[in-house]
């Protein structure tokens, strides 16, 4: 091991993302197939209860028709409605709420900041998404599914908008209202004159929300990757529905705490629903749609809330229907309320949790006061290269004057080999070579741990950069949107492993880690023996093997990633020709003989690492000599 730390270090690194991206891989299997397996079963049960389905829907339509000509149904009035739609709007949103059902059928968003893939305004959803909210009352002797029925708009202004269901003498109402400059809705629901048209325990209904998850950006597979229904219960955790879409959080367990907020989310946008209480959960499914089929997945939720009949206290929710912008969810959660605690941002998604406070309180204030400089987002990550480069450049050093060390103490490691040639001798040999390492002051493992320590920088980066907003739209170079792959090379026939493109950033990565693995080598070969190269040839080919790899995984992945890791690569490269430049052998191992002076001087002076090393050789010693002892007493 110890001529082979620093590659080692970056083997496990490599590992890492390998093993990352099998995971990855294996979770959309999944995912697929169980949404395959749930397509069979729903069109299985579908086709069976067909013939029980036209029956209850015509008994249905015939007590449908006698009751809308029986003007004397408390309902009458509310089934007399006409089709219509009523647009309120602020700065952000424009909102298109039907009479029918008296719910929301579209949202715009008019910020410029954020275009579609035509450069238009982007439309969170339309009628093409068939977008249901639905309300249901269990009433004395009637029952309202509000989507069945026909609401009155009234208090009409640019911003707000009352949808009065009429029901006898009363009504249900429900208020809209667009806070100024923000993302928010208030929806506030109110019964007026109603209170002996439900049950005297009435304190709760139903809300059923479903929609197919409209595709934004260009590829299907990676937006679909963080379309899912997210939602924070009242113990202040955020968490997301399983791969399998149904019932079960995303580590397989039952969803049986109560919600403050539920969200339907893509990969840049959401739509989250917010009580002023708290939701429970009856069911919630999560369902791939068809590739081209323009939607990413149909999302359903249905939510139990508290509501006070008599009409007394309104139930009050609010929306957010905007980007998934963390210092904008910030912003509009401080305009719900500041003890609100909801934090909204959680909805954008930044790692495990150490990668998630390196991301939190590192990368996302860097990031933002960058963008304000106004200047292209290829040359912010640039910077952030830069910077991210020159911050673990002292770990790099150390890794790399480790490696030297090994190397200028090489002569003296052949001496130690040359003295125990036979394998008998092999626990002598290691334990001299031990404690010549601890008289030099060299450890084995100086090589490996400072590239360990580096790891969650590049797994933060991995996870914050497809998330980051700012990047979407956002050309550079060829690269025409760096939230998602270039495909400057494009053609009409999918290529196993490879698809329909060839991103050129992507490339340029894989080469310079291949440049990067040619130069570790090199410098290893410097401090190996004939043997120890010899028993190198897996982790060289493995070595070589890995840009490979990551290419067939990454061609489909945002373009400032790739462009971050390639600049990277370059960066590792140049600071590995000015250590290499600027480290003279000869004085190094002046100071090693110097160290080791001081060392043999004063014996405590090793370190504790070799120290226990050391102890452990001698120990594996002792247990061999006195194995070999118990042959010899036996034969």
């Amino acid at each position: 091991m110890r001529d082979k730390n620093s590659l080692i270090g970056w083997l496990l690194i490599g590992l890492v993302f390998v093993g990352y991206m099998v995971y990855s891989s294996n979770q959309a299997k999944k995912q697929a197939e169980e949404a395959r397996l749930q397509q069979i079963t729903n069109a299985a049960a579908e086709q069976k209860n067909d013939s029980i389905k036209k029956v209850k829907e015509a008994q249905a339509a015939i007590a449908l028709e006698a009751e809308q000509k029986d003007s004397t149904n408390v309902l009458f009035k509310a089934r007399q409605g006409k089709a219509g739609t009523t647009v309120i709007q602020n700065k952000l949103l424009k909102l298109t709420i039907s009479n029918k059902g008296g719910q929301l059928v579209r949202a715009e968003m008019l910020d410029s900041t954020y275009r579609n893939q035509e450069g238009g305004n982007v439309v969170l959803f339309d009628d093409s998404d068939t977008p249901n909210m639905t309300f249901i009352f269990d009433g004395k002797e009637k029952n309202i599914s509000t989507d069945e029925f026909y609401f009155t708009p009234t208090d009409v202004t640019d911003n707000s908008v009352t949808m009065s269901l009429p029901i006898a003498n009363g009504s249900i109402d429900i208020n809209y209202e667009l806070v100024d400059d923000s993302y928010i809705l208030k929806m506030d629901l109110v019964t007026q004159n109603l209170r002996d048209f439900f049950p005297a325990k009435a304190e709760e209904f139903t809300i059923r929300w479903r929609e197919n998850m409209r595709q934004q950006e260009k590829s299907y597979a990676f937006e679909n990757r963080y379309s899912t229904i997210t939602y924070r219960d009242t113990d202040n955790d955020t968490d997301e529905l399983s791969s399998s879409g149904a019932d079960k959080d995303k580590n397989g367990d039952d969803i049986d705490e109560r919600l403050k907020w539920v969200a339907f989310k893509t990969q840049f946008f959401s739509q989250i629903l917010i009580a002023d209480g708290s939701f429970e959960v009856e069911r919630m499914v999560s369902a791939y749609a068809k590739k081209n089929s323009g939607h990413l997945k149909e999302l359903y939720a249905s939510l139990i809330a508290k509501f006070d009949a008599s009409g007394k206290n309104p139930t009050n929710f609010k929306m957010y229907l905007g980007p998934n912008k963390f210092s904008t969810l910030k912003e509009n959660e401080a305009i719900i309320g500041k003890d609100s605690d909801l934090d909204l941002q959680s909805i954008v998604y930044l790692g495990w949790p150490i990668v998630r406070w390196i991301n939190r309180f590192v990368f996302l204030y860097l990031f933002d006061f960058m963008t304000g400089w106004g200047i292209n987002m290829g040359l912010i990550l640039l910077i952030i290269t830069l910077i991210v480069k020159f911050a673990v450049f002292p770990l790099m050093r150390k890794s790399y004057l480790s490696s030297a060390n090994m190397r200028v103490l090489r002569p003296k490691i052949e001496e130690i080999n040359k003295k125990y040639p036979n394998r008998e001798d092999a626990m002598q040999k290691q334990q001299e070579t031990m404690q010549l390492y601890a008289q030099y002051g060299v450890s084995p493992m100086g090589g490996c741990l400072p590239m360990l320590i580096q790891m969650p920088i590049w797994i933060a980066l991995f996870n914050f950069i497809p998330n980051a907003i700012e990047l979407r739209g956002q050309s550079f170079l060829w690269a025409k949107d760096l939230s998602t792959y270039d495909d400057v090379l494009h053609w009409n026939t999918n290529i196993w492993g490879i698809g329909d493109h060839l991103s050129i950033f992507c490339v340029l990565w894989c080469v310079s880690m291949v440049a990067n693995t040619w130069i570790s080598m090199r410098q290893q070969s410097y401090s190996m023996t004939p043997e120890q190269e010899q028993s190198m040839k897996f982790m060289r080919w493995f070595s070589y093997a890995m840009p490979f790899i990551f290419f067939f995984s990454f061609n489909d992945y945002a373009a400032g990633l790739n462009f971050y890791y390639f600049i990277s690569g370059l960066i590792s490269i140049l600071m590995m020709w000015y250590l290499r430049k600027t480290t003279d052998d000869t004085k190094l191992l002046e100071k090693l003989e110097a160290r080791y002076k001081e060392r043999k001087a004063n014996p405590k002076k090793t370190s504790s690492l070799m120290e226990r090393m050391q102890a452990m050789a001698e120990q594996q010693r002792e247990i061999q000599r006195q194995q070999e002892e118990a042959r010899k007493r036996n034969k």
